[in-house]
């Protein structure tokens, strides 16, 4: 009897969350013939880590009642790697309980064996998965004007890279498709690429090692706001080691000078990369965040 309710669970489970692999793209733009090839490694505890990305995908949770919000998420790891699980599909499974579809993006590494440009693959890729989301928003139960991007670490400066540079089209777009998100949601954040503030290791992947002062200011997010940048919510822990909290300071403080909703969820220790759950703090910004997506009518 035991065995027939756990399977019975085990079911239902599946049901409520549903899964499609989906590509990005039929033929790559910027890319190049190369023989490097995907690798993917699952450490002790339990953390997937994705390398040499070369085929974008995303992956998409579906939850049983769609309640019409959707987030891309974009997990981090420097511009180098993909910390996939805890950054990436165990923040989709509880966005889906909350009925957001959820799409977990694979994106393209930088890496000049594999692009012709590696400074614009990671953005060519969020801007594509945002183009494909806007594009089956009505099949999928989305409404199009509540799609957000949520990004981790490198990630988060991929997330907010396309929500201030939504402008900046990277691909074709025949339909005129808008690539801006209506909400952000930035974890840890790399924001600014200049000297004070940056992940050297994000910066150095991303456009190279001598970057010229016009790169650093190209690619500092903090620096591009404008009145049309989307609402942010921001997560940081203040003794982080990797990237200063002084990143997600900066966007909020550009954010709050043009009236734009914000809102920061600090944590005195946690350092970097600790995802949903922070265990040196009690409290989960995952509650937060849902609080604060009510507040602006995303839930």
């Amino acid at each position: 009897m035991k065995m027939i309710i756990l399977a019975f669970l085990i079911s239902i489970s599946g049901m409520l969350q549903s899964q499609d692999t989906i590509k990005l793209y039929q033929v790559v733009p910027n890319s190049k013939p190369s023989t490097v090839k995907e690798q993917s490694e699952t450490d002790a505890g339990g953390i997937t880590r994705i390398s040499n990305v070369t085929t974008p995908e995303m992956i998409m949770y579906q939850p049983e009642k769609p309640n019409g919000t959707a987030v891309l998420i974009c997990p981090g790891g420097g511009y180098r790697i993909l910390a996939i699980s805890h950054e990436g599909h165990d923040v989709a499974k509880v966005l889906s309980k909350w009925g957001v579809t959820a799409f977990v993006l694979k994106y393209r590494l930088p890496d000049d064996k594999t692009m012709m440009n590696k400074s614009i693959g990671p953005l060519q890729d969020a801007e594509r998965a945002m183009q494909i989301i806007r594009t089956n928003a009505k099949k999928w139960g989305i409404n199009a004007k509540k799609i957000g991007v949520m990004g981790f670490s490198a990630g988060g400066h991929l997330a907010a890279s396309l929500s201030v540079k939504y402008k900046e089209q990277l691909i074709e777009n025949p339909k005129h498709i808008s690539f801006r998100p209506d909400f952000s949601v930035l974890v840890y954040p790399v924001i600014s690429f200049t000297d004070s503030l940056t992940h050297s290791g994000s910066r150095d992947n991303l456009i190279g090692k001598t970057p010229s002062s016009f790169l650093i200011k190209k690619y500092s997010n903090e620096l591009l706001v404008d009145k049309k940048t989307p609402p942010a919510f921001l997560v940081h822990a203040k003794d982080d080691g990797a990237v200063p909290v002084g990143n997600s300071i900066a966007y909020y403080n550009a954010l709050q000078q043009l009236h734009i909703p914000s809102a920061i969820r600090y944590f005195d220790k946690g350092g970097h990369g600790f995802g949903m759950y922070n265990k040196k703090e009690t409290g989960e910004w995952m509650d937060d965040l849902k609080a604060w997506m009510k507040q602006l009518g995303f839930l």
